[in-house]
């Protein structure tokens, strides 16, 4: 635990990670406006002391879209990632233990999963699937699949030879016995090494998808709806877009330190020279 707490990266990526959900977990208490109330009257307004990033085009309050947009954009990434989690990781494993008929095909349905982009996949499903909350955790989440079966399949590869593994199978355990017990349980810290970088990226997905106009449908606001809704006076009312695209660059980099530091601290050459 020591180790983990002098590596800077993730004591950064973890601070940033933990004031982000500290805002959007506090957000009735951090503000005393409706996210969704039209204010004609007063809209456009910049920074000031009355609404501290200024107002949008309907006068509503940026601040309070943004922390409560940030309830949406944080758990659609959290869901779609433990989607993409659960059933890459089991795929992944499965098919590096097994081998076979079932490694071949499931390898050859990841491969025509990986010839897409990550946001046009996830663009397709969206459009399929239709814009809701429930519907953007499989269209974010099973673009990511991939990631995560790569990682544990060529980790279980390499388990599977090893002298417990043989050990355990010559002492007549069975197959899935085998690799629910011995197996998958030293491919998750590996797993965990790639779980912030996914959440960086499922993040940067349904922000992507809500400035296209295939996110969480209206009037629930999202960080990149709330870029969408403010592009048109971007230059002109920069506040409408600037205060969200940095909090979700900041979330993103948050996540990438996090996942970096993860990793040095999960590779013995760098902890050591580390030291």
């Amino acid at each position: 635990m020591r180790a983990i707490f002098r590596n800077k990266l993730i004591i950064i990526g973890g601070a940033i990670i933990l004031v982000m959900v500290f805002l959007v977990a506090f957000a009735p208490l951090l503000t005393s406006y409706d996210y969704g109330k039209v204010d004609l009257r007063n809209k456009q307004l910049p920074p000031g002391a009355g609404h501290i990033m200024g107002t949008d085009a309907y006068g509503r309050d940026v601040w309070t879209r943004i922390v409560y947009g940030g309830r949406i954009s944080l758990v659609v990434a959290i869901c779609s990632t433990a989607l993409a989690l659960v059933c890459g990781t089991l795929l992944g494993t499965l098919s590096g233990f097994v081998r076979g008929t079932f490694d071949f095909v499931l390898g050859r349905v990841i491969d025509v999963m990986m010839a897409f982009p990550m946001l046009l996949l996830s663009l397709i499903i969206g459009i399929v699937m239709g814009s809701s909350v429930r519907n953007m955790f499989f269209s974010i989440g099973i673009p990511i699949i991939p990631m995560f079966y790569r990682m544990s399949r060529a980790t279980t590869l390499s388990i599977r030879e090893r002298s417990f593994v043989a050990a355990a199978r010559s002492m007549g355990s069975g197959r899935f016995r085998l690799i629910f017990r011995h197996v998958l349980p030293n491919v998750l810290p590996h797993i965990l090494v790639i779980l912030s970088s996914a959440m960086g990226g499922a993040i940067l997905a349904e922000s992507s998808l809500g400035f296209l106009g295939y996110g969480i449908p209206i009037p629930t606001p999202s960080w990149g709806l709330i870029v969408n809704d403010g592009r048109n006076f971007m230059f002109t009312y920069p506040w409408t877009t600037a205060f969200a695209g940095a909090f979700i660059a900041l979330t993103i980099l948050g996540f990438n330190l996090l996942g970096d530091g993860l990793r040095d601290h999960m590779d013995p050459k760098i902890r050591t020279s580390m030291k």
